[in-house]
């Protein structure tokens, strides 16, 4: 069966609900029943906005971002979903940094949870560099649902790959 690559850190018989889902082809059945809506965060500019909102109500104390945006070039598996960077500049005798989140821009045409738990990830990393206890317990603390958002994201990129593989680009539809 198709081999699962965002679900591989996970338990066997959570992996073997998802392949006979995907067999019965039930997945994309199940995201559409639990996430029907898709966001309205379109642009760089309100995707900008999103994002600092979200981190002026969590990480008041955290740098400030100067750059937020969807990126096409984005791998979803060696960049994960996100990415997050501080550029260092030395501008005379300063030396500045600039904080930027980019998102992958597959996140334009997904539910709003999957949006906030990427940003959310995101932010989490202005305080914790690493993917430690720390870190998951600040991304608990910002969005109370982020396992389960982040576990139905890997669903979804599962199923998603399923429907690149089966169907022509043009005649996909996202659930």
């Amino acid at each position: 069966m198709s081999e699962l690559k965002y679900l591989a850190a996970y338990a066997p018989e959570l992996q073997a609900q998802v392949r006979s889902m995907l067999a019965q082809d039930k997945l994309g059945a199940y995201l559409q029943q639990r996430y029907p809506e898709r966001h309205r965060v379109q642009s760089d500019k309100a995707l900008y906005q999103f994002t600092t909102e979200l981190k002026q109500q969590y990480l008041r104390n955290s740098p400030n971002i100067d750059k937020v945006l969807y990126d096409s070039k984005l791998d979803v598996l060696r960049h994960a979903l996100g990415l997050h960077t501080a550029v260092s500049r030395v501008q005379g005798n300063k030396l500045t940094a600039k904080k930027e989140i980019r998102i992958a821009s597959l996140f334009r045409d997904t539910p709003p949870e999957f949006l906030q738990m990427i940003v959310v990830h995101e932010l989490a990393h202005l305080r914790e560099k690493d993917h430690n206890k720390a870190f998951y317990q600040l991304c608990q603390h910002m969005l109370p649902d982020y396992h389960q958002y982040e576990f139905d994201l890997r669903i979804y990129l599962t199923w998603r790959d399923t429907q690149n593989k089966t169907a022509h680009p043009s005649v996909i539809k996202d659930v």
